[in-house]
């Protein structure tokens, strides 16, 4: 039996074919072709403009239908709940406490007063923690039609909540299929053009070769996230036999670096898709990746490191010394592995833009493929990157100091808080040490001055008595 099929059905179907071969071939010209020849049309610097217009609008907007229904319209925000005074030494906070009294008595000793000071800081700590706030999205103090920063923002006005609905349409029916196949598209070709260089005799021309591949392709992953980056002082930019050293917000923080220049990565070595793309990439260029058991022995991976960095044809390295992902409001604690090295460090400051997306992968709620949904979901990826003058350790400097040095130049620089503290407390406990700290501050309180003078007298009586002796033998000296 011939199957009847009616003329409408067939005009749907040529319609969409007509029009599926039209975004691809839009897709192709405006997006592809420019990725590859490594061109923009200023597409995406109109898109965010407009949407900083669109915000501008919805926001007076709201506020104006909030006022007239007298409504609470905004979360609260604050950078810090407590408003805290200027820091001073524990020992003057607990003088403080003390009052004039305590300075009269010949021999410091312990109050019951000095308990209010450790109340009062744990309370502190225990209402207004600095660190692990850092783990947590960044409120925004105006709406991006997001969801993420506003009350009852359907409730306030009719055309804003149409705009709403019609922005969760542009992105996940219009904006985020476009992502996706771009994301497809760059990682395939990654996948396969990384995989036929490899098989190329010549090394210098598969180097050179492999830049070429890894810069096109990463220029389409930037695309798929609609990523609008602003590179400054580009002179800085990282050499070969150096270290390149960034602050760590997203995973995607490598994908914005190498958009503008060739790294090579360290990491430990995966399984699946990620596996894949590593054995890919290792074929055409060099990167370093460490099996599950060699990532804790400390001296087979500075040996790697430092053996990559005295290659000067080598590219160089990238590391995030931070350890985790930041919500980019701060710079934590640098881990002093990549600064014990002794070559030249390149600091690079990254900070991204809220308005648009947050960009901070919260690990302990989104998996990796939820994560990327979200960021392709959003509006778009802002973000600013400022390459700092190369920095090398000083006479005198230990690793932590140099670790320490870099941090507060990226931080100064990207506007973001300098912290001490490791961001390793995302997931585990305070080290002993930082408590042995305080407890030795507090016992300097309790010892006093006077104590610690007679304590250094002693020790160089010591020394002295110590060096008679030896003189007064020269055979005890040997």
């Amino acid at each position: 039996m011939t199957r009847f099929t009616f003329p409408v059905d067939n005009l749907l179907c040529r319609c969409l074919g007509i029009l599926i071969t039209v975004c691809l071939t839009l897709l192709f010209v405006f997006i592809i072709v420019p990725a590859v020849l490594g061109v923009s049309f200023g597409i995406r610097r109109l898109y965010m403009m407009t949407l900083l217009r669109i915000f501008e609008w919805a926001t007076l907007r709201m506020e104006m239908g909030a006022k007239e229904k007298n409504q609470h319209l905004y979360k609260p925000y604050s950078n810090g709940i407590i408003a805290k005074e200027p820091a001073s030494s524990l020992q003057q906070e607990i003088q403080e406490l003390r009052g004039p009294a305590s300075c009269l008595r010949s021999e410091p000793e312990f109050e019951m007063s000095d308990i209010f000071y450790f109340c009062r800081r744990g309370v502190e700590c225990i209402v207004d923690d600095e660190v692990t706030k850092r783990f947590s999205a960044q409120e925004l103090e105006s709406w991006n039609l997001l969801t993420r920063s506003n009350y009852n923002f359907r409730h306030i006005s009719l055309r804003v909540t149409v705009l709403w609905g019609l922005g969760v349409l542009i992105r996940y029916g219009i904006l985020l299929p476009i992502r996706v196949t771009l994301a497809v598209t760059g990682i395939s070709l990654l996948l396969v053009l990384t995989t036929l260089v490899g098989f190329l005799p010549n090394k210098e021309f598969r180097s050179y070769l492999g830049e070429k591949i890894h810069l096109m392709c990463y220029s389409i992953c930037v695309r798929a996230l609609t990523a609008i980056i602003t590179y400054h002082n580009r002179e800085n930019k990282p050499k070969n036999g150096g270290i390149c050293v960034a602050n760590h917000t997203t995973p995607i923080d490598v994908i914005i670096l190498a958009n503008d220049g060739c790294y090579s990565m360290v990491g430990q070595v995966h399984g699946g898709l990620m596996g894949m793309i590593q054995k890919a990439m290792v074929k055409s260029t060099p990167h370093i990746w460490f099996e599950r058991s060699e990532v804790k022995d400390r001296h087979l991976v500075a040996k790697r490191l430092g053996d990559h960095i005295a290659d000067k044809t080598k590219q160089p390295i990238l590391i995030f010394p931070e350890g985790t992902c930041i919500n980019n409001t701060s710079v934590m604690m640098f881990k002093k592995g990549s600064f014990e090295i002794g070559c030249t460090v390149y600091p690079v400051a990254i900070k991204y833009d809220p308005r648009f997306g947050d960009a901070f992968w919260n690990s302990s709620e989104f998996g990796m493929v939820n994560y990327l949904l979200r960021m392709m979901s959003s509006w778009a990826i802002v973000c600013s990157v400022w390459y700092l003058p190369p920095m090398n350790r000083e006479e005198g400097e230990d690793a932590v100091q140099f670790a320490n040095r870099v941090k507060a130049a990226i931080a100064a620089q990207g506007g973001l808080v300098d912290l001490i503290w490791d961001g390793g407390l995302k997931r585990a406990k305070v080290k002993d040490a930082f408590k042995e700290e305080q407890q030795k501050l507090y016992s300097k309180v309790l010892v006093g001055d006077q104590d610690q003078e007679d304590q250094s007298d002693d020790k160089i009586l010591e020394d002295e008595n110590l060096e008679d002796k030896s003189c007064q033998d020269p055979s005890k000296g040997k």
